[in-house]
């Protein structure tokens, strides 16, 4: 059994409440057991925060999940700390973005922590949570037969 540490960033605890256009009506929790439901046989801990100081002890703390799956929210655009932490955590990573930032304002098309993760999922809303979460058992399941 696979374990992924789910980590959502600033003020991710805020949908279903955000603009809807961006963000869809879907709250986090629902987003957390449409993970556990689609995915039984995973292990996962899910991690929401606001603070970039948590958001940096819990992947520098991952040591013994298998990879992560992050949507540091407006994070990836400002958080070199964040970036940092990512780069020491060799396993596999995805970054996942609710809304399609490239079609945003031109601030949100830096994104920092991007760089540092096996790549990025942005514009699917719930199912980009889906696409990352398939992404990434395939990518662990390539590491361990390689």
């Amino acid at each position: 059994m696979s374990s992924i540490l789910v980590i959502n960033g600033v003020n991710l605890n805020q949908l279903g409440i955000r603009d809807q256009a961006h963000y869809g009506q879907i709250k986090l929790e629902d987003i957390n057991s449409l993970l556990k439901n689609e995915f039984p046989e995973v292990s996962f801990s899910f991690f929401q925060s606001n603070s970039e100081f948590e958001i940096v002890n819990k992947i520098q703390n991952a040591a013994n999940f298998d990879g992560i799956v992050i949507n540091p929210g407006a994070f990836t655009h400002t958080s070199v700390a964040i970036r940092d932490a990512l780069e020491s955590f060799k396993k596999p990573k995805l970054e996942v973005h609710l809304s399609n930032l490239s079609s945003r304002e031109n601030f949100r098309n830096t994104m920092i922590t991007t760089s540092k993760t096996d790549g990025y999922i942005s514009g699917l809303k719930e199912i980009g949570y889906l696409a990352a979460i398939y992404s990434l058992l395939k990518m662990i399941t390539q590491k361990n037969i390689n």
